[in-house]
């Protein structure tokens, strides 16, 4: 069975991006975590991606992935962009960017994705879509990264999600040069 593994960027003070529609634009992982993206941060991705030939998004990941990787270039640009992705959306009525929509019952067909024969599924960023999939055990792996920057203002990781206390085990732990430490968990 093909393993689901959630990457989500995270700051300090526990920040995954800033409260649309708002002004804190300081609170998006783009413009906070920029300044540490370096060849480790890069390398860790690549793995990652490596490690998966699919991608479940949800809306607010999908679009903003779909706006900023169609338009570039390279090899990590070109994998990203040709990789199968499922998005789950109560709002969207069609996809492009190399996607399907996850259409009716979205921890059935999730599960139906995993039971599929291929390598893991990734899914970038934490959001309403989390409250479902840790509902119903769908996480294998959670790969938090902590940068070393206190953002003061968003959203908070799993904020509004809803479910009941989930324990993690701490699987692994990947420390930077720049400075971010990944913690990876898993459903204990």
């Amino acid at each position: 069975m093909r393993k689901l593994i959630e990457s989500t960027f995270v700051s300090l003070d526990g920040i995954i991006d800033d409260t649309r529609p708002s002004t804190a634009s300081r609170a998006e992982p783009q413009h906070w975590g920029h300044p540490y993206w370096d060849d480790e941060h890069h390398g860790y991705v690549t793995n990652l991606s490596a490690s998966a030939d699919a991608m479940l998004l949800g809306r607010v990941t999908y679009e903003g992935f779909a706006e900023a990787w169609s338009a570039q270039d390279g090899p990590q640009a070109e994998a990203m962009n040709k990789m199968p992705k499922y998005v789950a959306s109560r709002t969207l009525t069609e996809t492009t960017w190399n996607a399907t929509l996850i259409r009716g019952d979205v921890a059935e067909e999730v599960a139906k994705l995993k039971e599929q024969p291929g390598q893991n599924i990734i899914k970038w960023g934490t959001g309403e879509l989390d409250r479902t999939l840790v509902e119903h055990g769908l996480v294998d792996e959670f790969h938090f990264w902590y940068f070393p920057v206190v953002v003061g203002a968003g959203k908070h990781l799993f904020e509004g999600a809803g479910f009941d206390t989930t324990h993690l085990k701490l699987a692994e732990v990947n420390r930077f040069g720049s400075g971010i430490v990944v913690h990876v968990y898993v459903p204990k």
